[in-house]
């Protein structure tokens, strides 16, 4: 499990270094990026500590970025029906269509990167870490059912 961390760890830093360029090239930050493909991408509209919580930031971290999207337009506040104080946040067409033009230029970097990849490999190995993944959320909800909150941070 640690060489994968360790090898999840580097491909995180690789991509991020061959992708800045498309993510500058829009204007974002790496948070602002992170938030916006978080709401575009969201089957319902998300909540700023929905985003905090499912990648692991401070939901002001979230916040800040989220009012800068606002700010430029590309992110609406929504009120949200189940709750008071967390607003939902729903992207506009030009949060959508930069977005969707962001996209583009990645699937076109991420064709370079993996050029020499068999397809097959590629769509194997992401099987089996979304599976893994999925495994971990769900040993991670068991293990927090079973841990007193004043001792967890996400509270």
């Amino acid at each position: 499990m640690i060489q994968l961390l360790d090898e999840l760890a580097r491909m995180r830093g690789r991509t991020a270094v061959a992708f800045r360029d498309i993510r500058v090239m829009h204007g974002f930050t790496e948070i602002e990026n992170v938030v916006l493909t978080a709401v575009t991408g969201a089957k319902i509209p998300p909540t700023v500590p929905q985003i905090g919580r499912s990648l692991d930031h401070p939901r002001q971290v979230i916040q800040r970025a989220a009012d800068a999207l606002v700010a430029r337009g590309l992110i609406v506040w929504r009120d949200n029906p189940d709750h008071k104080r967390a607003r939902l946040l729903v992207a506009t067409e030009e949060g959508d269509r930069l977005r969707h033009l962001a996209d583009l230029a990645g699937l076109e970097r991420a064709g370079q990167l993996v050029g020499t990849l068999d397809p097959a490999l590629v769509a194997t190995t992401v099987a089996g870490l979304r599976t893994i993944r999925e495994a971990i959320e769900e040993n991670i909800r068991s293990f927090c059912e079973r841990t007193p909150s004043a001792e967890r941070e996400d509270t």
